[in-house]
């Protein structure tokens, strides 16, 4: 079976050059068109190439970056586009390569709060991505498919299953971010090195607001959720994994066995259509006293491909139907370019993409 033509857009960037690593040798997407800003249309992708734990392949270390433009994407045969565009220039751009025909899988907050857009991630909410239906691009056969900010999309794995199996309706959350959720270079050195940051733009409030949509039940629109996530969100100086501590007040009296086995237990569409990008377990249970870390549990996940993409949660603590817990997940990947392709994967099994 011939692959599918892809595009990246905004290539040369943190989330961009994920998106590259994932793709590179995809079973089901041939990488075919790197985009990036004017001032570095014309250049060689291996020039930029900053991960130093994935090596890029020699055949695409000389691809050309070309401009990011929609009819570009179309002449080329393009059918889908992962975009890790900056929101203001995704705004207008991810909306005129899906009225081209494009399938536009997104990194982006712009239209994550769309009505007609699903904000997804596959083991939570996979009925919502048939939101796409409604889009008008859709007849053409492009459509606009978004993933949630780095810091809710670990959380919502551990939400879903609990929200499924205890009464509660209030999560509250601190979270310890890494440098790299703010993009290259990140953080001056000298506003982190040995220091906090506690304050990130709009992030509580992201937080907030997606969990309400993607925890949401879909008719003929999302009904957004009762859950409230009430979120203090800390910059702090790790290059990747967010850490987060989270308390729940329960309703009910469950013991953290019960808690354990919910959450190592669960499984979600992507584990049952075995899809490429899929960890075979999307929450890893730790017992140890001192787990997670970011440097020990990072890149979570099985198989190889799916590096990155398990949540791993510790720390688990019930007193006073107050459950109490750490989880930790890899924003570049299962809350970045990881959770866009893992969104165009199930979009290709359910036929979108044919």
């Amino acid at each position: 079976m011939s692959r599918i033509p892809v595009a990246v857009l905004g290539a040369t960037g943190t989330i961009g050059q994920r998106f590259v690593s994932l793709l590179q040798d995809h079973p089901s997407f041939d990488l075919a068109v790197v985009c990036t800003s004017e001032r570095k249309v014309g250049g060689r992708l291996g020039d930029h190439w900053r991960l130093e734990d994935v090596p890029l392949n020699p055949d695409l270390e000389a691809m050309e970056l070309e401009a990011i433009d929609p009819k570009v994407l179309a002449r080329r045969g393009t059918a889908a586009a992962f975009s890790a565009l900056p929101a203001e220039v995704a705004k207008d751009l991810e909306v005129d390569a899906a009225r081209a025909g494009v399938a536009v899988f997104s990194n982006a907050s712009a239209h994550r709060m769309d009505a007609d857009v699903p904000l997804l991630v596959p083991e939570v909410n996979p009925d919502h991505l048939a939101l796409v239906e409604r889009q008008t691009s859709f007849s053409e056969g492009g459509f606009l498919v978004t993933n949630p900010n780095c810091s809710i999309a670990g959380l919502v794995l551990t939400l879903k299953p609990l929200a499924d199996a205890f009464d509660f309706e209030a999560v509250h959350v601190s979270t310890y971010q890494a440098l790299s959720g703010a993009g290259y270079p990140g953080v001056p050195s000298l506003d982190i090195v040995s220091n906090v940051v506690p304050f990130i733009e709009d992030e509580e409030e992201k937080m907030h607001q997606e969990a309400k949509k993607l925890l949401g039940t879909r008719s003929d629109r999302i009904v957004p959720s009762s859950l409230d996530v009430w979120a203090n969100c800390v910059r702090v100086p790790v290059r990747d994994g967010h850490l987060e501590a989270v308390s729940i007040p329960l309703r009910e009296d469950v013991t953290v066995d019960e808690v354990a086995k919910t959450l190592a237990s669960f499984r979600g569409e992507p584990q049952r259509e075995n899809l490429p990008t899929a960890p075979k377990q999307p929450v890893l249970v730790r017992t140890e006293r001192n787990r997670p870390q970011p440097l020990l549990d990072g890149m979570a996940g099985e198989p190889a491909r799916a590096r990155g993409m398990a949540a791993t949660v510790g720390r688990i603590r019930v007193s006073d139907r107050v459950l109490r817990f750490f989880v930790l997940s890899h924003n570049t990947l299962r809350g970045g370019a990881g959770g866009s392709v893992l969104n165009a994967e199930l979009a290709h099994r359910r036929g979108y993409l044919d």
